[in-house]
């Protein structure tokens, strides 16, 4: 084995970290808080201390064959988008088929990262752990950090004036898990995000009133996209991203919000972001306008302040009565066990060069895996990232200078404050920066010439999903078997559905979305054409 690596969780991206430093000869040991693996997806009944929490109704938001490990497709009869014990049952036979949980130590927490007095010339770190009230330190070439961003819930109460004052219950959304002790309240869900808009939508059916209180408005989109295929299927490819970032800004800005208005008009519903060209993250649920049409739930904006039983509005109406509040507002990212020169370095921020390494430091020799968001799945993002980082580890792939990193950096931040509307955040384009990453180590797909030596795989890449199985087609830990996954993926997504067959599965038409998209336009300079 090779140099020592020190793994921190053993959910998705720690499992992704595992595989890889093994794929490189790298030595991992991981370590995990709780005694599962899973992370984010191991539900529990109740929530623990620095450890993620789901409720226990949550689907995912990507579809199976867009959130897989790359060689590892889910089972043909697992449903499209699926229930988080479908996820846990998932990751724990890639565990056991890869031969990962010989390598993690459980029930074992890392209170402390240190780089060691000659890290300037070595790179290693000082990994303190503890365990059964033991504690232990152990030096590492190398640390991966896999704890995840849904840990330590943000609860802005200073932001509120009277919240002080409220006689009912609040509480921050990683506390709540099932709707049942709701039955009869009236409750005020503060956030329009994931969590915000499934739990309001969950209790819509117990609770006497739900009300949705939102700053800046939402995209709401559904699971369920053109004639009934998964949206991630038809939304996320290569030539859809190729159009957005060629398109002029005004066209691109109006095919988004056509998109996004595609279901319903959010500004009848009270939804509509207030800068709706950003391209904010988006709200996947597929039951919210229902409930708003049935009059269960109700769109409200910011809370100015509150009494003792009410939220008065920002646009002064008053919800009477409240019984609890749930405040959907996210998470702040931390790593305690760090500190926090090392991975903060502009205006008290996390900064790292491609949302995986520290720029700064004298050594590369800790990466952050899975602190990215984008309009894709978390899995294979995580797997890209560990792939980059192990032979960043090993010395097979080498990083720019420290000016270069530091200059993208800011170059990545700039755009991002363009597309998304915050110079802190975290979101990224999914297509782009696993193209970016894939680059570095030899993984990403020769379009031009994949369509001179097998136009039917091209044909798939190019304008089909860009499913994870696209980057284990060539370069080191390539997969014999991607490009008979590519080419059979509508097959898997639509073969849990024929439990009634009526015809033969009916794949969609690569170009029949982008066509309806342009039919408008297309008509209005034809008659133009025409008149002139």
């Amino acid at each position: 084995m090779g140099k020592k690596v020190a793994i921190i969780g053993a959910g998705v991206s720690g499992l992704a970290s595992i595989r890889c430093c093994l794929e490189e000869g790298l030595e991992p040991t991981c370590f995990e808080k709780s005694n599962d693996i899973g992370g984010l997806w191991k539900f529990s009944d109740h929530a623990e201390e620095g450890r993620a929490s789901i409720y226990k109704s949550v689907f995912t938001n990507s579809s199976k064959e867009m959130m897989c490990f790359p060689d590892f497709p889910y089972p043909d009869d697992f449903p499209n988008f699926m229930h988080n014990s479908k996820i846990q049952e998932y990751i724990i036979a890639f565990a056991k088929e890869k031969n990962l949980l010989k390598y993690i130590q459980f029930k074992t927490f890392v209170s402390n990262v240190n780089k060691r007095p000659d890290f300037a010339m070595t790179g290693q770190w000082d990994v303190t752990t503890e365990r059964d009230g033991q504690k232990e330190s152990t030096v590492f070439d190398a640390v991966m950090v896999c704890s995840g961003h849904h840990v330590y819930p943000n609860l802005p109460k200073e932001s509120f004036p009277g919240l002080e004052h409220f006689k009912g219950k609040c509480f921050h959304s990683r506390d709540y898990k099932e709707p049942g002790v709701f039955k009869g309240k009236r409750v005020l869900v503060v956030g329009l995000g994931n969590s915000g808009c499934d739990i309001a939508t969950e209790l819509s059916h117990t609770a006497e009133q739900v009300i949705i209180s939102s700053r800046s408005g939402s995209w709401v989109m559904s699971r369920v996209w053109d004639n009934g295929y998964p949206w991630d299927m038809v939304l996320v490819t290569r030539f859809g991203t190729f159009l957005k970032n060629n398109l002029p800004t005004v066209i691109s800005d109006w095919l988004y919000m056509k998109e996004m208005n595609a279901r319903f008009k959010h500004e009848n519903y009270g939804l509509m972001p207030l800068n709706g060209a950003l391209r904010k993250e988006p709200v996947f649920n597929d039951d919210l306008p229902a409930r708003i049409l049935c009059g269960t739930v109700s769109i409200k904006p910011n809370v100015k302040e509150f009494t003792e039983t009410s939220a008065i509005f920002e646009d002064g109406t008053i919800f009477e009565g409240i019984d609890r509040v749930i405040f959907a507002t996210g998470y702040s990212f931390s790593y305690p066990f760090l500190d926090e020169s090392i991975i903060k370095s502009r205006n008290n921020e996390i900064v790292l060069f491609k949302g995986v390494f520290p720029p700064l430091l004298e050594k590369s020799t800790i990466a952050v895996i899975g602190f990215v968001q984008s309009l894709g799945a978390a899995i294979p993002t995580a797997d890209i990232q560990a792939r980059w980082a192990a032979q960043v580890i090993k010395g097979t792939c080498t990083l720019p200078s420290r000016e270069d990193m530091v200059n993208d950096v800011k170059e990545k931040m700039d755009k991002k404050l363009k597309w998304f509307g915050k110079s802190d955040t975290i979101c990224t384009d999914y297509i782009e920066y696993m193209d970016e990453l894939a680059s570095f180590i030899g993984a990403k797909p020769n379009i031009p010439w994949l369509f001179l030596t097998d136009p039917k795989l091209a044909i798939e890449v190019y304008f089909g999903p860009c499913s994870p199985y696209q980057f284990r087609l060539v370069g080191p830990g390539k997969w014999p078997g991607a490009r008979n996954a590519i080419l059979t993926q509508w097959g898997r997504s639509l073969k849990p559905m024929q439990t009634r067959v009526v015809r033969s599965l009916q794949k969609p038409c690569f170009f029949f979305h982008w066509l309806k998209l342009f039919v408008i336009p297309i008509l209005l300079i034809a008659v133009f054409l025409v008149l002139t």
